[in-house]
């Protein structure tokens, strides 16, 4: 690899692997230490192609679930599979892993500009922006660099536009699905809320057990599915769809947030 070799979007990808390296030595015990990471499916990491590659997954910080996610990958790529133990993984991390994030959130401080080097590919909110209700026109740009960075490799998204549970998928996580045909793979996670601060910068809370599921690739109907039953098919893969709530009723939702660490429910 050249020293100034870059990627699709003029990021150098020695400096790349070293922001890499860096935050996920930095960052490492904050899934195995402080707290503990249990992983379910990684295994399916060797098997998927180098490009067009869509993860979806529900969200509870604004940094700690990607960067749990880049653990992940890394260190199931180079055969730990449901591990993260043996920090080694990161010396050669994949450099062609991307997160779709708030431009408003990656421009918000130093840290988050710093993280976005790492691989936001950042896209303007058509609804929100500085916590108030908005009505934007989608940005036809962002839509393309989210499709450049599929081509380059793997995509990591967080379809429902927020941290809060049970909120709706934005419809753009499937025009994108029909525009660029991604095999996508469907995430869920949980403890991260209860673990780390809204950011998922400060730890919140230390002896927290969290969780992530990845599961099998959706079977999509590129062609002939619509918007609609595609956005219904994410909400039911990452446990999001109004469904999921009658399996545990609001006013138990704290109760169960307390046995996490016993891994009584998952969303």
């Amino acid at each position: 690899m050249g020293l100034f070799k870059t990627n699709p979007f003029g990021h150098i990808l020695f400096l790349k692997k070293w922001l890499i390296r860096i935050f996920g030595v930095m960052t490492h015990g904050r899934y195995r230490g402080f707290n503990k990471l249990d992983i379910e499916g990684s295994e399916i990491f060797k098997d998927l192609p180098e490009t067009n590659v869509l993860f979806v997954s529900n969200h509870q910080t604004y940094f700690a679930d990607v960067v749990a996610m880049f653990h992940v990958f890394n260190a199931s790529l180079k055969g730990r599979v449901d591990s993260i133990k043996n920090i080694g993984y990161l010396w050669r991390p994949k450099l062609n892993i991307y997160f779709v994030a708030a431009k408003e959130t990656m421009q918000s401080g130093l840290l988050p500009r710093i993280l976005a080097y790492a691989g936001a590919v950042t896209v303007e909110r058509t609804w929100r922006e500085k916590g108030k209700e908005i009505q934007r026109e989608v940005n036809l740009s962002d839509t393309g660099n989210i499709g450049i960075a599929l081509n380059d490799g793997w995509v990591i998204t967080f379809p429902q536009g927020t941290t809060k549970p049970w909120k709706p998928i934005r419809k753009g996580t499937a025009h994108i699905i029909k525009e660029y045909k991604p095999l996508v793979i469907p995430i869920v996670i949980d403890g991260f809320r209860r673990s780390f601060d809204k950011k998922g910068l400060l730890i919140k809370k230390k002896g927290i057990l969290q969780h992530m599921v990845i599961k099998k690739p959706l079977e999509i109907d590129y062609e002939n599915e619509s918007i609609e039953e595609i956005v219904e098919k994410l909400e039911y893969a990452i446990e999001q769809h109004p469904s999921f709530m009658k399996v545990i009723p609001e006013e138990e939702l704290q109760h169960y947030e307390e046995l996490n660490e016993q891994r009584k429910w998952r969303y």
